[in-house]
Formats: C-alpha cells, structure tokens, sequence
C-alpha cells in the first residue's frame, strides 16, 4: 500500500503522535500521559522526519490535545465504525481549513501539503494528520488503521503490509501474544 511519499509519512507522524502523546497502555503496563509533551511530540515526529526541530512545551500540549482527537478515529475504525470516524476526521478538516497546496522545500520535490500559510504548529499538523487519515478513508484500505489487540496495550498503527492482516502496534506485542498462547498450549499438554 503506498498513496504517495508524503502522505504516508503524514499517516506514519499521525501514529506517531497518537502513540507518543496519548495516555492508556503499551506492551502490557500503564502509558501515562508524558510529563514533557513538548518532548514527546519531538520523539513522534523526529521518528518521520529526523531533523524536525524541536517542538515547545505549549506546542506539545496543543499536539497531545489533537492526538487524543485523532485517537478516536483509530479507535472508531478497530471497531469497524468508519461513518464515526470519517465524522471525527471531517471536523477537524473543518475546523483546521486543511487544504492542498504545492510545497517545495529543504531539497525536497515539490509535493503536497495540506494545511495553509500562517497557522500554528499544531493546527497544521492537525490539518495534516486529518488528511492523511481522510485520504486513507476514503480508500479501499481504511480497515488499515487499527488499535493493538494484544492485552493491555491500546497504542495504534496503520497496516502497510501486502496482506492486511496486521493486528499488533509493534513485534513486541505480537512476541508476547505468541509467547502468551505457546505457554497456555503447553500447560494443557
């Protein structure tokens, strides 16, 4: 599954901040919300972009406050609700005023960006993320954001493999689920 360079990358920072920003649970123990969002959010999108700058501590908090409104889409699709979702996404398209435009920078090709001149960090990002999420939904492959199902982790994913068959945020989780049944297997034998 590839869209275009840029938006997957937008998708792949929309995990990246639901993930980074978001309070509930990873690989089995509590995820707290960060005591520093402003270096939470840099992780995020340092893990897609590398030399992002740093973001501030009011612009994480800002970050976190759309990542827990991007987190119900996710949230919305595991639970195969898409009209909830394609809603949450179209009020943030809404209220961000996301638009296309052709952008050319740090040596990059021209390519698409979503958001206008002159807002905030997050409200481009949010316009951004909201896009990328739009663009997945309204594809044959929006069953292709999930939330983890292993136990007690509720962090997200979008599934870029050939098959769709992902379940788990990470290899981590399905190590342990695996490791989990294989142990259960094993008592009854």
């Amino acid at each position: 599954m590839d869209y275009n360079s840029h938006t997957d990358a937008v998708v792949r920072v929309t995990v990246a901040l639901v993930n980074a920003l978001t309070p509930g649970e990873q690989r089995g123990r509590a995820f707290p919300a960060p005591v520093d969002a402003g270096a939470a959010a840099t992780g995020g999108l340092r893990s897609v972009y590398p030399a992002y700058r740093e973001v501030t501590a009011a612009e994480g908090t800002e970050l976190a406050e759309v990542a827990a409104r991007l987190r119900t889409v996710f949230v919305a699709v595991a639970a195969a609700d898409i009209d909830t979702a394609a809603t949450r996404v179209n009020e943030l398209l809404e209220e961000t005023r996301a638009r296309p435009m052709l952008e050319k920078h740090d040596g990059e090709p021209w390519h698409l960006h979503f958001h206008g001149r002159g807002g905030t960090m997050a409200g481009d990002w949010a316009a951004s993320c909201a896009t990328g999420l739009a663009i997945v939904l309204g594809s044959e492959f929006s069953d292709r954001l999930g939330v983890c199902t292993a136990p007690h982790c509720d962090r997200v994913y979008v599934d870029v493999s050939r098959n769709g068959t992902r379940r788990f945020c990470s290899t981590a989780c399905q190590n342990r689920v695996k490791t989990a049944a294989f142990r259960a297997r094993s008592k009854t034998d």
